[in-house]
């Protein structure tokens, strides 16, 4: 009898059904890790803006209304990786908001908008954990 070498049509198939069922159970747990690492990047944007905006209110007694004040180059100011827009409103005081664009605003919906406002209260909380 020749020994033989390879594997067989039953061996491949339960490699392939394991293979399969990893994918099943890593990939929604790969995209919530994106998600979340963009939502990192927009709030991080957010408070480069309100730390403008503070800096801005030192030098002025009011919020600017523009990004371009800021020094930013663009209203609404984009994220570093142009999944978020932000943009900031009032002069008295401010609130900045974070909106999700493209892919992330339906990969994290429940953060879709995120804001700080002058004073520090930021919304939702549960974008901010």
């Amino acid at each position: 009898m020749r020994k033989t070498h390879g594997f067989s049509l039953i061996e491949l198939m339960i490699a392939v059904a394991i293979m399969g069922i990893l994918a099943a159970v890593i990939y929604p747990s790969y995209t919530d890790y994106v998600a979340k690492g963009a939502r990192a990047d927009g709030l991080a944007a957010l408070l480069r803006v309100a730390n403008l905006q503070e800096q801005f209110y030192l030098d002025n007694k009011q919020y600017a209304t523009d990004m371009n004040l800021l020094g930013l180059g663009a209203d609404p100011f984009v994220s570093d990786n142009g999944m978020y827009s932000i943009d900031s409103t009032g002069t008295a005081s401010f609130t900045a908001v974070a909106t999700a664009q493209g892919v992330q605003a339906s990969r994290d919906s429940d953060c879709a908008s995120i804001q700080i406002t002058d004073i520090g209260e930021k919304t939702p909380g549960s974008c901010w954990k």
